[in-house]
C-alpha cells in the first residue's frame, strides 16, 4: 500500500505540471459534456438506445455513460474482463447524485473519472523522461506537451472509453519497468500479477505487455518455472475464467432471450407471409404454400444480403483471414501502406478536416486524405524524430522495452488487421512510443558538445510539431462540438 501511495503522490516538481494538465483536460472534458449534457441528463429506461443513438465522436464508444447510468456488463466482457467492476463505485456515486438531484450525471461523473486518468498519465510519462531517461525538466514539459497534442491522445483524454485508462496502467507499467531497469532489479511475481491484473482487467491484449516488461527486467529469470506458473499462467488463466465466468453469469442470459425474441419475431413473420399466400392463392395445397413461403423468404433474405453489402458498415469492413470467434475481426484487405500514412502516422496525429470526427461505421471512409499539404510535412517531421530517437536510444534496454509494446499492437493491427479500419483510436495503447524516442533523441544531443546546433534543431522540430498539433487539433474539434 506504501508503495501505491507513494507512486500517486504529487511530488513537489511536479505540481505545476498536475495543476495545469488537470486544467487542460478539465476544458477538454467541459466540451464534451457542454455538447452531450442536455441529452444524456435525463433518466430514461433504454439507456443503450439513448448514448449509442446520440454519441457520436469519430468510433469511441459511450459505454462507460451506460454504465455509470445502469451498472452492468455493458463492455465485451473477453476484451474488458475487469473493467466493469472497476467503475463500479463511480456507477454508485452516480446513482446517488441521481437520488439527489433527479437527473443523471454520468456525464460529469466520467469526465472527473477522465481528468484524474488524464493528469496521472502526463505524470506517469513525466517521471519516465526526468527519472528514467533523464531528460531536462523543460525537455520534458515540451515532450508532454508534444504528446498530449496528438490529434487521438488528446480526444482519448475526453471521450467515454477505456482508452484514457488503458493508456495510464501503461504508461505506469512502463514506469515501474524503468525503474527496475535504471536500479539493475527486476519485476517480481507479486508486481507482475498487480500489474497484469490492472492493465488486463481494462484490455486483455494490453496485459501482454506486463509479460513484456517482466521479460526484458527478468530476462533468464522470466523462464524459472516458479515465477511462469504463479506470475503468468496461474493469472493468465485465473482472468480468463473470470471473463468466462462473466459471459455465462451476465452475457448469456442476454443472448439467449435475444435469440428467444428474435426466433418469436421470425415465427410471427413466417405466419404472416403463410396467411397471405393463402389468401392469394385460395385452395391451394399446404404443400404449394409452404413452398412459395421459402420462395420468398429466400428472395428476401438474399434482397436484405445485397443491400446491406451496399451499408457503409460493410463496406468498410476488410476480409478476415477466417471466420471463426475472434478470427472474423481479422482483416487482410485494407491497405497497408494508405493506412500507416493517413492513419497510424496521420488521423491519429493530425486530424483530417474532411468527415470530421466520423465513424468508420457510420459516414467515414476508411481513408481520407489531407487538403492541406502541411499536414503531410508535419506528419514526416514527427516520423522523423521517431526514427532519429530510436537511433539515438538503440542502446536502451529500456526503449526496446517501450517499443516491444509497440510491435505487438502492430502485429495485430496492421498484421492480423484487429480494428485496422479505424486504427487511429487504438493509439493510446502505443502511440507514447514517439514522445519517448524524441526523448532519448534529446538525451544524447545533450551529452554531446558538438551537437549543439542539432539538439536546438531537434527542439525546434518538436515544438513546431507541438505548436501545429495543438492548433490544429483544438480548432478542428472545437468546430466539431460547435456544429451541432
Amino acid at each position: 500500500m506504501r508503495k501505491i501511495l507513494n507512486i500517486l503522490r504529487i511530488h513537489p516538481e511536479e505540481r505545476w505540471l498536475a495543476a495545469v494538465s488537470a486544467l487542460v483536460f478539465t476544458v477538454l472534458n467541459a466540451m464534451t459534456v457542454a455538447k452531450y449534457y442536455g441529452s444524456f441528463s435525463q433518466l430514461t429506461e433504454s439507456y443503450h438506445r439513448l448514448f449509442v443513438g446520440t454519441f457520436h465522436i469519430s468510433g469511441f464508444d459511450p459505454l462507460t455513460y451506460e454504465l455509470m447510468s445502469q451498472w452492468d456488463t455493458v463492455y465485451n466482457v473477453y476484451r474488458h474482463p475487469l473493467l466493469a467492476f472497476m467503475l463500479w463505485p463511480l456507477n454508485q456515486v452516480n446513482q446517488m447524485l441521481i437520488m439527489l438531484t433527479g437527473t443523471n450525471c454520468a456525464t460529469l461523473v466520467t469526465a472527473v473519472m477522465l481528468v484524474v486518468c488524464a493528469t496521472y498519465s502526463c505524470l506517469f510519462l513525466f517521471r519516465i523522461f526526468t527519472r528514467i531517461i533523464e531528460t531536462e525538466r523543460r525537455e520534458a514539459f515540451l515532450l508532454c506537451a508534444f504528446y498530449y497534442g496528438f490529434a487521438f491522445i488528446m480526444l482519448s483524454t475526453m471521450v467515454p472509453d477505456h482508452f484514457v485508462i488503458s493508456m495510464t496502467a501503461l504508461l505506469l507499467t512502463l514506469y515501474v519497468t524503468g525503474m527496475k531497469l535504471r536500479h539493475g532489479s527486476a519485476l517480481n511475481a507479486k508486481e507482475t500479477v498487480a500489474l497484469f491484473v490492472v492493465t488486463a482487467g481494462v484490455s486483455l491484449n494490453n496485459g501482454l505487455k506486463v509479460f513484456l516488461a517482466a521479460l526484458f527486467t527478468r530476462r533468464r529469470r522470466f523462464f524459472r518455472p516458479l515465477f511462469l506458473i504463479l506470475a503468468v499462467i496461474l493469472p493468465a488463466l485465473l482472468i480468463w475464467g473470470f471473463a468466462r465466468w462473466e459471459y455465462r453469469t451476465f452475457v448469456w442470459p442476454k443472448e439467449m432471450a435475444r435469440k428467444e425474441l428474435k426466433m418469436k419475431k421470425d415465427r410471427a413473420h413466417t405466419e404472416a407471409i403463410r396467411q397471405q399466400v393463402r389468401d392469394s392463392m385460395g385452395t391451394a395445397g399446404k404443400a404449394e404454400v409452404e413452398r412459395l413461403v421459402k420462395k420468398i423468404k429466400q428472395e428476401r433474405a438474399v434482397a436484405k444480403y445485397r443491400a446491406d453489402r451496399k451499408k457503409i458498415w460493410n463496406r468498410n469492413t476488410g476480409k478476415p483471414i477466417a471466420k471463426g470467434e475472434f478470427m472474423r475481426w481479422t482483416d487482410i484487405t485494407t491497405p497497408r501502406w494508405d493506412t500507416v500514412v493517413e492513419n497510424l502516422f496521420g488521423e491519429a496525429l493530425i486530424l483530417h478536416g474532411q468527415h470530421l470526427l466520423g465513424d468508420v461505421l457510420r459516414d467515414r471512409p476508411v481513408i481520407v486524405r489531407y487538403r492541406c499539404k502541411a499536414n503531410y510535412i508535419i506528419e514526416a517531421l514527427v516520423l522523423l524524430i521517431f526514427l532519429a530517437g530510436l537511433w539515438a536510444g538503440r542502446k536502451s534496454l529500456f526503449l526496446w522495452t517501450a517499443m516491444s509494446f509497440f510491435a505487438m499492437d502492430m502485429a495485430l493491427h496492421l498484421g492480423l488487421g484487429f480494428g485496422i479500419n479505424e486504427i487511429y483510436i487504438m493509439s493510446p495503447h502505443y502511440l507514447f512510443v514517439i514522445p519517448i524516442a524524441a526523448a532519448f533523441l534529446l538525451k544524447r544531443l545533450h551529452g554531446s558538445p558538438s551537437a549543439g546546433r542539432w539538439r536546438v534543431a531537434a527542439v525546434i522540430a518538436i515544438a513546431s510539431a507541438t505548436l501545429w498539433c495543438w492548433a490544429a487539433n483544438t480548432t478542428l474539434i472545437t468546430r466539431f462540438i460547435l456544429s451541432c
